[in-house]
């Protein structure tokens, strides 16, 4: 199966905090399938490091960071290439970073920086998902390999 996977579960370096975030499971049930490491972050243009950046509002969409400075474009843009690497590569699956603001999957941080999570879903985890592909998070990654 060709899996799609953000690429800080991976080890990437990738984060807004310049970190990454590996998750042995996510590592653990790919290794007999072909993934595509993902960040929509990056592929937006967001330099890393950035600042921390929140979810303000669903409808219209707007993501701030938390200096108040709108980075609605980048999510977006970083959402369209990734979703269009995904289907370029065949993907049937999406692993993405819980809780993220690009690659939540039910969960986001609520746009108030106090780490307060609220129902929703990242801006390319939503793009993922629209387009028919599942997502699902490290958080649950037992499911899958049971």
């Amino acid at each position: 199966m060709r899996i799609a996977v953000s690429a800080c579960l991976l080890g990437h370096a990738c984060r807004y905090d310049g970190g990454s975030k590996p998750h042995a499971g996510v590592i653990e049930a790919l290794a007999t399938h072909e993934t595509l490491p993902v960040c929509p972050e990056v592929e937006g243009g967001l330099p890393i490091p950035h600042p921390a950046c929140e979810i303000i509002a669903d409808n219209p969409l707007l993501v701030r960071d938390a200096k108040g400075e709108d980075a609605t474009d980048p999510f977006v843009k970083g959402a369209e290439k990734t979703l269009e690497a995904i289907n370029d590569f065949g993907c049937e699956l999406a692993i993405l970073k819980a809780k993220s603001p690009s690659c939540g999957t039910g969960k986001i941080y609520d746009g108030s920086f106090t780490g307060t999570l609220r129902d929703g879903w990242g801006v390319a985890a939503a793009l993922i998902r629209d387009a028919g592909i599942p997502c699902i998070d490290e958080t649950q990654i037992d499911d899958l390999l049971n």
